[in-house]
Parts: structure tokens; C-alpha cells; sequence
């Protein structure tokens, strides 16, 4: 066991009770829960649709289908992410045609690199909003509608993030969220999809069931007697257990934000007088997650990356590396571009522990160790 653990579940009786409660109620499948868990995030993000998911992959699949892409397509997405972001792509036969990052101090995506690569089978842009910061959405969202594009917010890291007067994830089309129990609101596993656009959301209502125009909890609570099948869907549900959890994560994810931005802060101060290592998005001014908090090192390499987290392992801290570049795995060596600040970024990367219950002393306790050991490597 770690002394400083990589993040620290937020779940206590209150969890707990919502799951038994549900469990209780004789009710577990897809039903009020889920409903409720929808008009509370919508409402919490103001998007005026919000659609409970099994997970993030499956709502990065349905955005897929509800924006048209079909085989041969193409679709810009970073290479910075986990690998479902692009999976999603290859799942309706389209290609991923990987962009490079900002640079060193910023991990989203280039617009400059959306620009350039785009072509005439271009028919998408997925945005993924590292660690909660936003992508440059302004510009993304301008060239989108210069040449056509729909747009896919990835907002797995970014629940309540702010760019501008918006929430991450209601700028694009169609914004993805995951519920991973590592995120910033745990149900274990479950995703959101959400929109403004209601033929959207009424479309993905039925690619997430089968394409029945009915559901169980309709029928069982009188309210329809039979169903249609009218589209080639999925089985892509949440259950009644899982939203009751989701409900309570949202009661909390706001003090739990306003403390890792505390948390995030302190880190900055204890790091930022050291010219060994880049923060990213240092300066950021909107209210973010800081679901993860990253630092990427200086006139580095992978080795050098490596010995350092091992040794900070061996001092009881647990690190991780977000992300390895997707377009280097064996699946998509033949989309393989390079890609220069990405490539630095996943070899020279330490993901340091974050999370609400992070105590001051310990931020110490990290930070200082980091350096001691940066000056021996």
C-alpha cells in the first residue's frame, strides 16, 4: 500500500445508503433514479438534455451515430486522452486522424492542428478537456462551423468545469461524461451523454435501449403496454443502483471542486520555483475540476520519467502518467503521425496524487521529496 495513495474515493454512509435504499425500493434497472440522476445534471450544467449511460465509451459511440459519421469518415481527435476517445471512431468504421496538443504548458488539443489536417472526409472534431481545462473552444468552435463540422466534447475530466459563461461539455453538440470510480462524481462505472439539440436526445434515448420506443420501468409503471423496435440500437443503460450513488456524488462535487482547487494551488506554490519542471496550465483562470493534477519535466526523457516515479514509489507515493500517446499503441500504427509536443509530454509526464481529502501536510510531503529526488537524478 501506498502512503500517498494516486486519489482517494469520496464515498461514505451517504453512498452507501442511496444503494441500499434503491435495492429496497424493488426497482434496481433503468427507472426513476436514472431520471432524476438527468434533470439534476442537466440542470447543474444547463444543458437542456442530459441521457444516463452505461459509461463514457458507450456515449462516445452514440455521439458517433447521432453526428452522422459513418465508415470512411474521418474525425480530428487528440492523442493526449485514453484510448476510448479514438476507439469510439473506429467503432462506426470512421478514422481517427490524430492532432497534436498546444504545447509543453498546454495539453488539449491544437485548433492549429484541426485546421491543418482537415480534409474533405473530415465530418468530426472530438475535444477532450485535460484534467478539466478547456480546450481553445472559441476558435475549435469557429472552424467547426466554417467547414461543416459537428463537435464532440470528451468532458470525462470536466463536470462543472467553466469555459467562460458555459459549462465544458454544452459548447459542442454533444458533450460525454464518465463516472469511472476515479472521476470527479464515482458511481463505480456510468456515463452521461448530454445536448441541446432534442432530436439528438430522442435518437440516443433509442440507440441506448435496443431502439424500443418503450422502456421496462414505462411498461411497469402503466404508462405503455408494448413497445417498437425502429432503430438498430444498443444496450448502453445505467441502472436505478448506480444513479442513486450518482445523486449523492453531485451533492458533494462542488465543495469537493472548491477543495482541489485549494489543493491545486498549493502545489503550484510548493513546484513553480523549480526550473526542472513545466506546470501545466498554471496561469488557467476559469473554474476548473482538477480531476488530475499533472507536471511534465524539463530537458528530459522516458528513462529519466521512469526512475523518477520509481523512486517516488519506493518514498510510499503513488504516480501515474496521463496519458501514453494513442497513436503509438499496435492498433493504430497505421494511423501513425507524429506528433512532437504530445510524444514529449507522454514520455517526460508524472500524474502527482489529487483529490478533495488531500491534506495540506501531505502536498508537502510530495512536493519536497520531488524535488530532493529531482536534484539527485
Amino acid at each position: 500500500m501506498y502512503k500517498v495513495p494516486l486519489f482517494d474515493l469520496n464515498f461514505g454512509e451517504e453512498e452507501a445508503k442511496a444503494a441500499y435504499d434503491t435495492i429496497k425500493s424493488g426497482w434496481i434497472s433503468t427507472g426513476a433514479k436514472c431520471l432524476a440522476f438527468e434533470d439534476k445534471f442537466a440542470q447543474m450544467l444547463g444543458s437542456k438534455y442530459a441521457l444516463t449511460m452505461a459509461n463514457c465509451t458507450t456515449s462516445l459511440h452514440l455521439a458517433m451515430i447521432l453526428c452522422g459519421v459513418k465508415e470512411g469518415d474521418e474525425v480530428l481527435c487528440p492523442s493526449l486522452s485514453f484510448v476510448a476517445t479514438a476507439n469510439a471512431i473506429k467503432y462506426v468504421g470512421a478514422k481517427p486522424v490524430f492532432c497534436d496538443i498546444v504545447g509543453l504548458d498546454n495539453l488539449t488539443i491544437s485548433a492549429d492542428e484541426i485546421e491543418q489536417k482537415i480534409t474533405a472526409k473530415t465530418k468530426a472534431i472530438i475535444v477532450m478537456h485535460f484534467a478539466g481545462f478547456a480546450c481553445e473552444m472559441d476558435r475549435i468552435v469557429e472552424i467547426a462551423k466554417q467547414n461543416n463540422l459537428k463537435i464532440i466534447e470528451d468532458a470525462c475530466h470536466a463536470p462543472l468545469s467553466d469555459y467562460q459563461s458555459k459549462k465544458l461539455g454544452t459548447i459542442g453538440d454533444i458533450g460525454c461524461f464518465s463516472f469511472f470510480s476515479n472521476k470527479n462524481i464515482s458511481t463505480g462505472e456510468g456515463g452521461m451523454l448530454i445536448t441541446d439539440n432534442e432530436e439528438i436526445y430522442k435518437r440516443a434515448k433509442l440507440l441506448r435501449s435496443h431502439g424500443m420506443t418503450t422502456m421496462s420501468y414505462q411498461r411497469a409503471s402503466g404508462h405503455a403496454t408494448e413497445y417498437d423496435v425502429v432503430d438498430l440500437g444498443y444496450n448502453y443503460r445505467m441502472d436505478d443502483i448506480h444513479a442513486a450513488i450518482g445523486l449523492v456524488q453531485l451533492e458533494k462535487l462542488e465543495n469537493d471542486l472548491h477543495k482541489r482547487a485549494a489543493l491545486r494551488k498549493l502545489y503550484v506554490k510548493n513546484l513553480e520555483k523549480s526550473n526542472k519542471i513545466i506546470i501545466p496550465f498554471k496561469d488557467y483562470q476559469d473554474f476548473c475540476t482538477n480531476y488530475i493534477f499533472t507536471i511534465v519535466l524539463k530537458d528530459s526523457d522516458r528513462d529519466k520519467r521512469d526512475l523518477l516515479r520509481n523512486k517516488l514509489a519506493e518514498q510510499g507515493i503513488q504516480t501515474s502518467v496521463h496519458y501514453p500517446a494513442i497513436h503509438r499503441f499496435s492498433i493504430y500504427k497505421n494511423e501513425y503521425d507524429k506528433l512532437p509536443n504530445t510524444e514529449y509530454v507522454a514520455d517526460n509526464l508524472i500524474t502527482l496524487p489529487m483529490y478533495g481529502n488531500l491534506k495540506e501536510e501531505t502536498i508537502d510531503f510530495v512536493c519536497n521529496t520531488l524535488l530532493e529526488l529531482l536534484d539527485e537524478i
